[in-house]
């Protein structure tokens, strides 16, 4: 795209960062929270504003009003990295995110003005026109901090320290306002487009669930289990679809295919999820639900009898559900189903979010 207008043509892919189990300590880190929005790498350049994902898509339509307020305040010929997000009393919304990947613009359009969304800003690109990815990590902060000093809202700056205790710190307070875990940052690296140059620390923690149903591998129907459907019970002994496992080894999933087949015989008889299997209503959290975002994946699911507890490690929950896809850690065969209930879960208290983007100075 030699045409471009903006300082650095578009798509880049972004920097990512690997799973690391603890904060690394030392004086060559950067230290930011890790937000759960959608990541977004901003082209800001004369009358022209281009929102890229992830995966390298454009994401302006389904963010109008971040569009306007990124293009009427952001300093011209400027490239960004960061998160979306909205923020709510509750923390932040990833729920509310997900419901602007909407085809239709009105719907779009009124979602923008009930719940807004936010830009946070957690990299820069480029300034001035200037190409700063061989910068070093430090250097792009300070420019980051200058260039959006006086920018306010819905724009921000993420916060950052060079203090591992107080990141630590905020791994576990953050968590209240729906945050994600911790980055860190070689301090003195380079922008590296699809690198894992980053480290991320997350909460890990594990619970017992009942394991109600499954899923076939997409490469092997009747030979290999694809992923494990989970269930918590709530005060009125209902059991919730909370997620699902799939992380592992192909001779695992072929092994579970066998070591299932008993629990599979009238299973449906008294399940708790059987009136799921005779509907299959669309658009629902019912583990054989369609939704926009499944694209038509085959989320048919076989019913196993409520007998089976495994445990699973998981980071955190959104509402009733995992957030992400739980990692099976071993069967519980010295646990009753009935026992796997919501109590057992770790309760986040709530962080204001006030305080989290109010910490945005370096320490």
């Amino acid at each position: 795209m030699s045409s471009s207008p903006f300082p650095i043509p578009p798509p880049i892919e972004p920097m990512l960062a690997k799973l690391a189990e603890a904060i690394p300590d030392g004086d060559g880190y950067l230290y930011e929270p890790k937000w759960d929005g959608f990541r977004a790498i901003v082209f800001r350049a004369g009358a022209e504003l281009f929102i890229q994902s992830r995966d390298l898509r454009p994401l302006d339509r389904y963010f109008p009003e971040l569009h306007e307020a990124l293009l009427a305040r952001l300093p011209d010929r400027c490239v960004l990295d960061g998160e979306i997000v909205i923020a709510t009393s509750g923390g932040l919304d990833f729920d509310a995110l997900q419901l602007r990947l909407h085809p239709a613009a009105s719907r779009v359009a009124m979602l923008a003005k009930q719940t807004p969304s936010a830009f946070v800003a957690f990299d820069l690109l480029a300034a001035d026109g200037e190409d700063l990815r061989p910068l070093q990590q430090r250097e792009r902060r300070a420019r980051l901090e200058a260039l959006l000093a006086t920018s306010g809202p819905p724009i921000h700056v993420t916060p950052m320290t060079r203090d591992v205790a107080t990141a630590t710190d905020w791994l576990a307070r953050f968590e209240g306002a729906g945050l994600d875990g911790v980055i860190a940052k070689p301090a003195g690296a380079t922008y590296q487009p699809g690198k894992r140059a980053m480290l991320k620390i997350k909460h890990s923690r594990t619970a017992d669930c009942v394991v109600a149903g499954f899923r076939w591998h997409k490469n092997g129907r009747d030979t290999l289990v694809g992923s494990l459907l989970l269930g918590l019970y709530d005060g009125t002994h209902r059991l919730h679809h909370v997620g699902v496992t799939s992380a592992f080894t192909m001779d695992t999933r072929r092994q579970l295919v066998e070591e299932l087949a008993p629990l599979r015989q009238n299973a449906l008889e008294g399940h708790p999820w059987r009136e799921w299997a005779d509907t299959g209503e669309p658009g629902t959290r019912m583990p054989g639900g369609q939704s926009r975002w499944s694209a038509g994946k085959d989320l048919s699911w076989e019913a196993l009898r409520i007998e089976r507890v495994c445990e699973v490690r998981y980071d955190h929950m959104q509402g009733t559900r995992f957030r992400h896809a739980a990692v099976f850690e071993r069967w519980r065969r010295d646990r009753a189903p009935d026992d796997c209930t919501y109590d057992q879960l770790e309760v986040t208290t709530p962080y204001e979010l006030e305080k989290v983007f109010g910490a945005g100075h370096p320490r």
